[in-house]
């Protein structure tokens, strides 16, 4: 990896080259498959008691709430013993750091178009109950982005399938199967909707990487849990916060 270290390099882009490294020695397309069906499984055994309790008060706030606290599901991010439902549990009581919810209310109410960045494999269950939110609530076209192949655990558009994400969204490759979004490796495609878009929904930490690296002149909200510490103190929030950002990346 010496000879892809270079100062100022990406880390994202640093870290797509370092899995896709390991994939090619190891001969295993897909080291993460087992985590990414462990993040499933745990999302749909919760999935009935949060649904339960976004019907009991079905505020657009709460909407986004669930799809934040669903991407703590990241057994690359948290420790090895972790107990992905207690978290989750846990999470889903505390507020966002960040709280750009109303301004997001207002932009869909505006919008025809707007772009959902996925992340993790389990996390997009949640999402799922989002989609279909702004879907009925606001009726404009959603583009669903997934991975075009497996990496880490992030979800590829057959998870999307299996959830039938596809009656609420459009969705679509990003062209890569790359740690975030890595400018470099995206397809064309999804650069366009970057821009032609009337907002972006952007999930994780590693879109997060990905997009403030680039300048985007469409709008863009940031839903994620801060599970690193560079993250937290970039944001300027504790660890483990739940964020709703909305940020001008032009």
């Amino acid at each position: 990896m010496n000879k892809n270290f270079k100062k100022n390099t990406r880390s994202n882009k640093l870290g797509t080259d370092m899995h896709h490294e390991i994939m090619k020695l190891t001969g295993n397309n897909d080291p993460y498959k087992n985590l990414r069906q462990q993040g499933n499984e745990v999302a749909l055994k919760l999935f009935p008691k949060i649904e339960q309790l976004l019907k009991d008060d079905p505020t657009l706030e709460n909407y986004v709430q669930a799809a934040v606290v669903g991407n703590i599901i990241d057994f690359g991010a948290l420790k090895q013993d972790t107990n992905m439902e207690e978290l989750i549990k846990k999470q889903i009581k505390q507020p966002p750091k960040i709280n750009d919810v109303q301004k997001l209310d207002e932009d869909l109410k505006n919008a025809e178009n707007i772009l959902y960045l996925t992340d993790n494999g389990g996390e997009i269950v949640f999402d799922k109950l989002l989609l279909k939110k702004i879907k009925q609530d606001y009726d404009v076209n959603i583009i669903l982005a997934l991975k075009e192949n497996p990496i880490l655990n992030d979800a590829i558009i057959q998870d999307a399938l299996d959830l039938e994400l596809d009656k609420y969204a459009t969705l679509i490759s990003t062209g890569a199967a790359s740690v975030g979004v890595v400018e470099e490796y995206i397809s064309d495609e999804l650069k366009d909707l970057m821009e032609t878009s009337d907002l972006i929904i952007s999930k994780g930490m590693g879109n997060y990487e990905g997009l403030t690296e680039m300048k985007v002149t469409t709008p863009v909200y940031f839903l994620l849990n801060t599970k690193c510490q560079v993250i937290s103190n970039e944001i300027g929030v504790p660890l483990n916060s739940n964020i709703v950002k909305k940020t001008d990346l032009s």
